[in-house]
């Protein structure tokens, strides 16, 4: 398959390009940076994602795009560029032709309870609250897209650089709520995040809706 991969040279993108290039897919790793350092079956691409109609021609021909466009936790105007980014990202998208898009989101739009969200509780961390309060809004967006196949991705509550379990392929799903280990933990690596999307691209469980996933 020929898969496009937006943010490509960040924590998760760079695991993203890893798995998907190792399952021997043909990968256009799409970032504001370049890199040298990627394997025969991957193009890098500079591009902008604010400019539409330019990225809308990047991704075309693709069978599938995974977005891991964040614009930086301690971005002071991360909520504004987010749904910003957000919004061309879905548009340029829909102008490409490709029907399959899915998009990392955050935990905090998962529900701990009927009507409350994570990023609704005094335990969330208030530093990360604009770029959590910005995935939510999207999320509302994005559920009244019609005319693609879109998945929304919301990873476990733990998924960050300090998760040392590394690749281990296994992990159990969930839609609206988080997934919570014997310990109470919802965990998952940014190696097992990959494997979790590549798997959906490959073998496609989730349409039009949020998904999770932790071990």
């Amino acid at each position: 398959m020929k898969i496009a991969i937006i943010g490509a040279t960040g924590f998760l993108g760079s695991n993203l390009v890893k798995e998907f290039s190792s399952r021997g897919h043909e990968i256009t790793a799409i970032s504001r940076n370049s890199s040298d350092d990627v394997p025969e079956n991957v193009t890098v691409v500079k591009a902008d994602i604010f400019n539409t109609d330019a990225l809308a021609n990047v991704l075309k021909g693709h069978d599938a795009i995974v977005s891991a466009y964040n614009p930086g936790w301690t971005n002071p105007d991360i909520y504004d560029d987010f749904m910003k980014g957000s919004a061309s990202l879905q548009q340029a998208v829909k102008q490409s032709g490709v029907k399959r898009y899915i998009t990392i989101g955050g935990a905090g739009s998962l529900y701990i309870a009927p009507e409350k969200q994570l990023v609704d509780t005094p335990e969330f961390p208030k530093e990360y609250y604009a770029g959590a309060s910005a995935a939510r809004d999207y999320l509302t967006i994005l559920k009244q897209e019609k005319d693609i196949d879109w998945v929304f991705f919301s990873p476990a509550i733990e998924m960050h650089q300090g998760i040392t379990t590394g690749r281990t392929g296994k992990y159990r799903l969930g839609l609206e709520n988080p997934v919570f280990d014997e310990n109470k933990r919802s965990i998952l690596s940014g190696e097992d995040l990959a494997v979790v999307l590549a798997d959906e691209v490959e073998n496609p469980k989730h349409h039009q809706q949020r998904f999770t996933a932790a071990y």
